[in-house]
């Protein structure tokens, strides 16, 4: 318990900011996440709080708060959006060797679709 003691300094003056032990932050703050899932964004407010998960092996997790009563809602998906992301995710799909789409997006660690990566496997199958 005396990592959470260590993460415990509403006033700020050990972090700079309100800093919470994971899962004890007050009422009225939320993450990035906690907010998408209500429909809601930070709106551009400042960080009001952090809680920190301590890890022994590696540094310690941190999320940012916000609060929920300065959040505004998300901005609704516009049709030149849409288009747009529609657009990027088809050339995530589309492979730059053979120009097909491959229906699923291509893996950024073989660069190009998998029958492209590997023509020898495909063609014993």
């Amino acid at each position: 318990m005396a990592a959470l003691g260590k993460c415990f300094d509403p006033t700020g003056a050990q972090w700079g900011i309100p800093t919470y032990p994971w899962r004890y932050a007050p009422d009225g703050l939320a993450t990035r996440r906690q907010l998408r899932a209500r429909g809601l964004r930070p709106g551009g407010q400042p960080v009001a709080a952090q809680i920190i998960r301590p890890r022994y092996r590696r540094g310690p997790l941190v999320a940012y708060l916000y609060r929920l009563d300065k959040a505004k809602p998300v901005r609704p998906m516009t049709p030149a959006k849409h288009r747009a992301l529609a657009r990027a995710m088809q050339a995530r799909r589309t492979c730059p060797q053979c120009r097909m789409d491959a229906g699923y997006v291509i893996p950024a660690s073989l660069g190009v679709c998998v029958p492209c990566a590997y023509p020898d496997e495909q063609t014993a199958a």
